[in-house]
């Protein structure tokens, strides 16, 4: 409000006052006004030769001959007057854009594992009572096919990729890129960043190890026991060692406990206590980065780390385990601006406005009375650069 006030009342009369210029016919007021930079009278001079001579420093001259008196203006860089204007002009465009962005525009955040797809308007939310969600957002889909991380030699994170395609409402891929930071997918006016990451699950081959009871071994058995039994214990061996693959999903444990940092867990359940909901058993996995998994068994007690590309088994609690893969999920910042068209424009009328309203902006005045004397009287003025006028009008 304030920046469109100056301009209406500041700016748009300078605009009118520089689109008028007019001969200045008394020569005591060029040789003793205050708002002019520079005055001289000069004996012997002539008008047409202070002409000729503005015109070649590259004025725009005017002469007038009235009752065998003349009168002179010239001017040169009138655009460096007016240009503050269209500096004014580009900062309203500018923070209009902002407002336009702001008042209807949709941003959010998602964050989806690879292999699992979201609706584009589950990840969008209204800015504002105008904001409007576009009706293809409502139908078409994102498919993460792939999220990756590049990891620097000192094993910090140099960055995230994610394959991204939009499906449309037919089943077809309209769009397919793969993004990463400061490098968005862009759709229908929907921007997709990439901003965050997050592991969604762990999957593990659990490998029992076969227990041969001492007390199979005992010839003193009672011999009470039942065929039954018997058949029992042979189908529980004969189950004993088979592989199994597991996918355990994983929870984010920053800040819980005496975790800090991004850390992530996961649990694999051991033992026969189904029916236990507390206190259960089981072996815990812990990772910071796809790179490695710190491994505790059921007492708390750390047993190794291993890498899921070495497909290295570990023995924890009677079982080995083999860490296969982690299947990541990749955090992404969705937005509609508007009204970025807008800025951009008002930023580059910025850039250009600014430089011209560096350039100086000259005027001169020139009376020459037709009373005998040849007295040229000449004054000027200069909105910028003073000393380089007062050079050029020496």
């Amino acid at each position: 409000v304030s920046l469109t006030a100056c301009t209406a009342t500041k700016q748009l009369p300078v605009w009118r006052v520089a689109a008028k210029w007019k001969f200045i016919k008394k020569p005591k007021f060029l040789v003793n006004s205050k708002t002019m930079d520079e005055r001289e009278s000069v004996k012997d001079a002539s008008v047409i030769d202070l002409a000729n001579s503005l015109a070649e420093r590259g004025y725009q001259v005017f002469l007038r001959e009235e009752d065998k008196e003349q009168y002179l203006y010239a001017f040169k860089g009138l655009i460096g007057r007016l240009a503050p204007i269209g500096v004014h002009f580009a900062l309203l465009l500018t923070l209009g854009g902002c407002a336009y962005s702001a008042l209807g525009g949709l941003g959010g955040s998602i964050v989806a594992p690879e292999d699992t797809s979201f609706t584009i308007a589950d990840g969008l939310t209204r800015g504002s009572p105008l904001s409007k969600v576009p009706k293809f957002a409502k139908t078409n889909q994102v498919f993460v096919k792939d999220f990756t991380i590049d990891y620097l030699p000192s094993g910090q994170v140099s960055q995230f990729y994610s394959n991204l395609s939009v499906i449309d409402e037919k089943g077809n891929e309209v769009d397919n890129k793969v993004i990463s930071v400061n490098v968005p997918l862009r759709y229908g006016g929907v921007t997709m960043y990439q901003t965050d990451w997050s592991m969604s699950s762990m999957r593990v081959t659990v490998i029992p190890k076969v227990e041969v009871d001492a007390t199979n071994s005992d010839t003193n058995s009672e011999s009470s026991s039942s065929s039954k039994s018997r058949s029992s214990s042979s189908s529980s061996s004969s189950s004993i060692g088979k592989r199994e693959e597991l996918v355990l999903p994983m929870a984010n444990l920053e800040n819980k406990g005496n975790f800090k940092g991004k850390i992530w867990g996961t649990f694999l359940p051991i033992g026969d206590d189904a029916d236990a909901s507390e206190n259960k058993k089981g072996i815990s996995l812990v990772a910071r980065d796809f790179q490695s998994v710190a491994i505790y068994d059921s007492k708390g007690a750390f047993v190794g780390v291993r890498r899921p590309t070495s497909k290295k088994p570990i023995d924890v609690d009677n079982i080995s385990l083999v860490v296969e893969e982690i299947s990541g999920a990749t955090g992404l910042e969705l937005k509609t601006d508007p009204g970025v068209p807008f800025v951009y424009a008002g930023f580059a009328g910025l850039l250009v406005t600014s430089f011209l309203s560096l350039l100086s902006h000259s005027q001169v005045w020139g009376v020459q009375k037709n009373d005998g004397n040849k007295v040229l009287y000449v004054s000027g003025t200069s909105n910028r650069g003073k000393e380089e006028f007062r050079v050029d009008f020496d």
